[in-house]
């Protein structure tokens, strides 16, 4: 087992001692989220601080903690709060604990995040089920030694994001009349936020939102032959003919206003996706 393997073993074992379950689904909650745990039965709660290789969350608004139990009749583990490139780490570093979740025994992660819309149809609070995205991080977390057990060294990425759960959470938006549009995430290092002629740009080569996240977890997951969905909010319209300034606390409180919404599209998609259900 080299480094890696040993290292996912042992936080592996770190979250049985607290949690001795298998998980079905796995969850990033980004910004705006941080209250989703509260539905999250028999919950049990573990700080990244006490998990071996977990990194420190620096970000605004995110807790830092695992919360591990049930929702909708499924075992869930979920980090309330992330890791971003911008904070200092490794990509590797940032992406470690989808492969914990993966060794927890999960088979679909749900990976949330803020962003800002580019396309002239958006307004703040919408949300946005990516259906792919562009890499603009200037690094990629499979590069470097390639553990075979772990995934394939040169993994496929003609669609990153499950065609059917993409189907699912619009169904699911439809039936609850929230607004909902399928969109090209950008992934950028940050931590600043764009200037007008990177707007430009990026909506030039086909991008819909952008933000400094959800990239590398989604790479990592598809590595690891995981389904992913990936679902991001709308936090403000970034139109470089119009643009107005924003702040940390405004991209927040945005999100926090649109949590509701996206909380309906997560526990649709968990309900939809339970051994409960598809075991029928």
């Amino acid at each position: 087992m080299d480094d890696l393997g040993i290292q996912i073993e042992q936080a592996v074992q770190t979250i049985r001692k607290k949690w001795n379950r298998d998980a079905c689904i796995g969850l990033i909650l980004g910004t705006g989220l941080g209250t989703f745990v509260d539905h999250i039965e028999d919950a049990v709660t573990i700080p990244f601080s006490d998990i071996p290789h977990f990194c420190k969350s620096t970000a605004l608004g995110h807790v830092g903690q695992l919360v591990c139990g049930q929702l909708e009749n499924t075992p869930v583990i979920a980090m309330q709060g992330r890791f971003h490139f911008y904070e200092g780490y490794t990509l590797q570093q940032i992406t470690f604990p989808v492969r914990v979740f993966k060794a927890m025994g999960i088979s679909l992660l749900i990976v949330t995040s803020a962003s800002g819309g580019m396309n002239p149809q958006h307004q703040p609070g919408q949300l946005i089920v990516i259906d792919d995205h562009i890499n603009l991080m200037g690094d990629n977390p499979l590069a470097g030694f390639n553990d075979d057990s772990l995934g394939p060294r040169y993994p496929d990425m003609s669609q990153p994001y499950d065609a059917e759960l993409i189907e699912k959470a619009l169904q699911l938006a439809r039936k609850q009349n929230i607004p909902a549009q399928r969109g090209v995430y950008v992934g950028v290092k940050g931590p600043n936020y764009e200037t007008r002629a990177e707007y430009r740009f990026f909506r030039t080569i086909g991008g819909d939102v952008v933000g400094m996240s959800t990239v590398p977890e989604t790479l990592v997951a598809v590595h690891s032959g995981l389904r992913v969905l990936g679902l991001s909010t709308v936090t403000n319209v970034c139109l470089p003919d119009a643009l107005q300034p924003v702040t940390g606390e405004d991209v927040i409180e945005v999100a926090n206003r649109a949590s509701r919404d996206m909380t309906t599209i997560i526990r649709g998609i968990i309900k939809e996706e339970s051994p409960s259900q598809t075991n029928r």
